[in-house]
């Protein structure tokens, strides 16, 4: 399948690489069909592309990058609009906000996209009764971390 991407132009992927939002995203809920695009110059960051919108694409990182402690609980239900087999076989990642100062990033610890790659199938949760935060800083937790040739290379994006 072909993708339109203003970030990065026609991209070919693979049909069984297309993720199906189960439950879209918030504020977004008309855009169902993603697709993750991988650039080796900002990993481990990911970009979350819209397949019928070039103009939308999300960056998205694995929480447990940057966060070894993080845990969510999710029930059967949850997990079961998503049709998973194994455990094993879910992707979680978090939605990044690259503001104009890099080192101010935040990311979506309440609001964790799970991904089966099995099946393409895809939600977002939203976490109720949880600490986690919607804008948690992504350097506040280690300050002796430092990413800034990484972050140079992103462009800044709301979300």
């Amino acid at each position: 399948m072909i993708v339109n991407s203003l970030r990065f132009g026609q991209l070919e992927v693979p049909n069984d690489k297309i993720i199906t939002m189960e439950k879209p995203i918030l504020g977004f809920e008309n855009v169902c069909h993603y697709c993750l695009v991988e650039v080796d110059e900002i990993r481990p960051f990911l970009w979350l592309q819209a397949v019928d919108d070039p103009s939308l694409a999300f960056l998205v990182v694995n929480p447990l990058v940057f966060f070894p402690d993080y845990r969510i609980e999710v029930n059967s239900k949850e997990i079961g609009d998503l049709c998973v087999s194994q455990v094993n076989s879910v992707e979680t990642y978090v939605i990044v906000t690259v503001p104009e100062t890099p080192r101010d990033m935040s990311v979506n610890l309440q609001g964790p996209i799970l991904i089966n790659t099995e099946n393409g199938r895809a939600k977002q949760l939203v976490l109720v009764n949880s600490s986690y935060q919607v804008q948690h800083l992504l350097f506040d937790h280690d300050p002796a971390q430092t990413v800034e040739e990484t972050v140079h290379e992103i462009e800044p994006v709301g979300v």
